[in-house]
């Protein structure tokens, strides 16, 4: 197969994007949310959820996709890369146009985008068509934790995917699909691990002192 010859989009020398992955659930476990607010108020990132970007396209009006991520999501499988892809590219596009401050002039701009790439073909098709990636935040944690706290969550937010079958068959995707990912930064030196289970500010000490390091 031919290499791809496509620049991508966002010049990486200018435009940072860190990955924020974790198994499901990861989110509960440590407030994977809670991390990205406080490295915003830090950095002055922009922080681009793929699955919120997912969920709001598929109740879009007029969507093109909408009814296929709805399956997708439902049936707790991966929604197709270039769907995603898509989508972030155009949130960093518009991000880009509008804000401003440090870190945000002369075409610079620097993105947490939590919850992507979730298979290697995304990562790798994102690098090359989109930006490259500069560094993954691993927030690691046990399955079974990590299966306790989605159990917990299902008791109040109405998800269709919060059940038990649709949470293990997770699992399996997250390792089969998610962890080839993680393996692939690895290599790259570009994976920081933190361990999620500690203190939410203890995690965020980490994660803080990781994104210093990336700047400095």
């Amino acid at each position: 197969m031919a290499e791809s010859t496509m620049s991508p989009v966002f010049d990486a020398q200018k435009v940072t994007v860190i990955y924020v992955l974790g198994g499901p659930g990861a989110g509960n476990v440590i407030g994977k949310g809670t991390q990205c607010s406080k490295l915003v108020d830090a950095f002055g990132f922009c922080h681009l959820s793929a699955g919120d970007l997912l969920r709001e396209e598929q109740n879009r009006e007029g969507s093109q996709y909408g009814e296929m991520i709805r399956t997708y999501i439902r049936e707790g499988n991966i929604v197709p890369s270039h769907v995603t892809m898509k989508l972030l590219e155009n949130a960093m596009a518009g991000e880009m146009k509008k804000k401003t401050g440090d870190g945000w002039v002369d075409g610079k701009g620097r993105f947490l985008i939590d919850g992507f790439p979730r298979k290697l073909d995304q990562a790798i098709g994102f690098d090359e068509t989109v930006c490259l990636a500069s560094l993954v935040i691993f927030f690691n944690t046990s399955e079974d934790v990590m299966l306790q706290r989605l159990l917990e969550r299902a008791k109040t937010s109405g998800r269709e995917d919060d059940n038990v079958e649709t949470i293990r068959k997770r699992f399996r995707t997250y390792n089969e699909q998610t962890m080839p990912v993680i393996e692939h930064y690895r290599a790259l030196n570009k994976v920081a691990e933190i361990d999620s289970t500690a203190a939410v500010e203890e995690v965020y000490h980490v994660a803080r002192a990781t994104v210093t390091k990336l700047f400095s």
